[in-house]
């Protein structure tokens, strides 16, 4: 399955833009780092954080996962282990996220001590009282805090995924961040938008229990529909980035 090339930009060629809304005389939640409420009380989050920074002292990953529960549940997946099990992968998805907890995330370690060619940053669907707008923003503030850690890793933005049996508000949200997200993105350096949604959706505009059991997260059906053509892309860059090899016979 082809993806296309990805477009090398210099990083001073355009500058960011940001969107524009009624609401950016407010302060919008999703760009505010924020850790996410342990409601439970058993401090889990924090705690699969901390194991978190510990993987990337102890380990060298050449792809980072940062998100939510579409990708932590996927881990466990065939697809999963088909495709980047055999990669140099980390998965720092944790279920309930927001954009403002993964960015809180990133600002108190979750990259430091690493330097991974790709990141590939999944979130926005759980912003369920956002509007399309500040979930946007959401992400964008979470490609700048990236690129302020890691400077040269490409970033990977998968598409936000259709979400309920039929077509309905969240839905169409997702849909509109996703465009919002690919126009604010373009023209920014080592940037990447992907769309993993096809084949989701079916004729009649219903998603199957066979591809999202719970019409949110996948099965190991819906999964494969996601993450191949995001593993194309990813092999795609990490090829390309490979140095060649000197092929000139020694004497």
């Amino acid at each position: 399955m082809h993806c296309g090339s990805v477009r090398l930009i210099h990083p001073h060629a355009e500058s960011v833009s940001k969107p524009q809304s009624e609401h950016s005389t407010k302060m919008n939640p999703c760009v505010l780092p924020t850790p996410l409420p342990d409601l439970d009380g058993d401090k889990r989050w924090h705690s699969i954080h901390r194991r978190f920074i510990s993987d990337c002292r102890e380990k060298d990953p050449d792809v980072i996962f940062l998100g939510d529960c579409i990708f932590e549940t996927v881990q466990d997946s065939e697809a999963w282990n088909q495709y980047f099990a055999p990669l140099h992968c980390l998965n720092f998805s944790i279920r309930d996220d927001c954009t403002e907890h993964v960015l809180w995330r990133i600002e108190n370690g979750a990259l430091d001590n690493v330097n991974p060619k790709i990141v590939v940053l999944h979130v926005g669907t759980n912003n369920v009282k956002n509007s399309a707008e500040e979930v946007a923003e959401g992400v964008l503030a979470n490609v700048s805090k990236i690129r302020q850690k890691l400077p040269n890793a490409y970033i990977l933005l998968p598409s936000l995924l259709p979400r309920g049996q039929q077509p309905n508000k969240l839905r169409e949200k997702n849909s509109n961040i996703n465009e919002l997200v690919n126009g604010l993105t373009k023209g920014q350096y080592r940037v990447q938008t992907v769309a993993i949604d096809k084949g989701l959706v079916q004729s009649d505009g219903s998603i199957s229990h066979h591809d999202m059991f719970d019409y949110k997260n996948l099965t190991n059906a819906g999964a494969k529909k996601i993450l191949e053509p995001l593993y194309d892309l990813l092999s795609q860059i990490l090829n390309e980035n490979e140095p060649e090899n000197d092929l000139t016979p020694s004497e």
